[in-house]
């Protein structure tokens, strides 16, 4: 078994990691990281193998102690953060995902999620609007980000004057996904857990007692064979949705952009198509392409269930197990000419919403947030260039959620 250290805050990898990826998907598709203390795979197949395998988890805890899987107890600074993750779908295993995916979905429903698409146009253009009228912007912390807060935040119904404190608390609470977080980050992200929670609790008061048109309210009231959401699974549900959707969105639609305006051709065809007729579906198309083409969120995790051997390795309960969706997304044996975008590539079976019983719940609205975000912006700014093609994007430090801190443009 090959034996790697993915060099994963590296700011030279954390930019482009696609040549390592490249490499190590030829000469060591699957192979353990010393570093990370676990099997590491690269490949579309095995990466999707792993997804829809019952033996592999999110988490193990449901069926072993930690004992049994000889893992040290808790760490006390994130006592609040590990009872959120053990509250909500993501980090969940049947039949308690079962249960709480079923009774989210009554209240995330499709509907639901389309009724926001007028009111997130309007906010575009609003935004967009200003933007015409600067010179160089941050399209990350100008455009990319207030959107997907705001579109949260209307979702549940939190009221705005609290609404700026939920990108705070988002960007504090997944830097605990990262490998090897700071004390300091830790400490963020238990205070952001609690606060945002005592929010959530105030908030699922006031629904019980006079219920809105707001995703809260509905949560509130989710029922299913005499089975409702406890306030704690409610809290932490919300918590996920805002963390999920927020850094997925952000980061897909400003990577999304930095690779249109690199390559102009495709920035000018979009343009061009902005004002069709199916032209939201043309859009909806172009996402899909550049969530594969530069995936968001390149790296997750399962935990082995049941013995089994992947790749040569012999893996017991408890072992971890990463997942580079990044590599899988350029898999050569998967998409033609997989390092080229092309926006219109059909189908486009790319990894970066996940597969099997816990794909992503959020991925139409994230879907739909990022095809009318980028055609607001072709169309009202149809000269957007980069500030500085010779520096252009700046990257936050990590790699298990890899995004821009900051992206300069110019309206033309």
């Amino acid at each position: 078994m090959p034996t790697v250290s993915l060099p994963l805050t590296d700011p030279s990898f954390v930019r482009d990691p696609y040549p390592l990826l490249a490499e190590l998907r030829a000469e060591a598709p699957v192979f353990y990281d010393p570093g990370m203390n676990r099997l590491v795979l690269t490949r579309h197949e095995d990466i999707s193998a792993v997804l829809r395998s019952r033996r592999l988890g999110r988490s193990a805890l449901h069926r072993y102690s930690r004992d049994e899987l000889g893992w040290p107890p808790p760490d006390p600074r994130q006592a609040t953060f590990d009872a959120f993750n053990s509250n909500h779908l993501l980090d969940s295993e049947p039949p308690k995902h079962t249960r709480l995916r079923s009774l989210v979905q009554l209240a995330f429903t499709p509907r639901r999620v389309e009724a926001l698409a007028e009111r997130i146009e309007a906010i575009l253009e609003a935004q967009v609007r200003d933007l015409g009228q600067r010179g160089t912007f941050d399209l990350v912390a100008d455009y990319a980000e207030p959107l997907p807060v705001t579109v949260i935040a209307e979702l549940l119904g939190v009221p705005g004057p609290e609404r700026h404190q939920l990108r705070p608390w988002s960007a504090s609470i997944v830097k605990l996904y990262e490998p090897s977080p700071s004390a300091a980050d830790q400490a963020e992200a238990e205070q952001a857990v609690v606060d945002f929670s005592a929010l959530l609790r105030d908030l699922a008061a006031q629904r019980r007692a006079q219920p809105q048109d707001d995703l809260i309210t509905a949560l509130v009231q989710a029922e299913e064979h005499g089975d409702r959401l406890t306030e704690q699974e409610l809290v932490d549900t919300c918590i996920l949705l805002l963390n999920a959707g927020h850094e997925a969105s952000v980061n897909g639609l400003s990577g999304g952009v930095l690779a249109l305006l690199r390559q102009r051709h495709h920035w000018d065809a979009l343009v061009e198509a902005a004002y069709a007729d199916d032209s939201l579906a043309i859009f909806r198309r172009a996402i899909e392409e550049l969530l594969r083409f530069d995936t968001p969120l390149p790296m997750f995790e399962r935990i082995v269930l049941d013995p089994l051997v992947i790749g040569g390795a012999a893996l017991q309960p408890g072992d971890r197990v990463s997942l580079l969706y990044a590599s899988g997304n350029r898999d050569p044996e998967k998409f033609t000419a997989p390092d080229e975008l092309d926006l219109g590539r059909d189908p486009n079976p790319h990894l970066t919403f996940g597969l099997g019983i816990h794909y992503c719940l959020g991925a139409p609205l994230a879907r739909l947030e990022l095809a009318l975000s980028l055609r607001a912006l072709c169309r009202t700014l149809p000269k957007l260039r980069l500030a500085d093609p010779e520096e252009p994007g700046h990257y936050t430090g990590g790699f298990v959620i890899r995004g821009l801190a900051r992206l300069d443009v110019q309206p033309g």
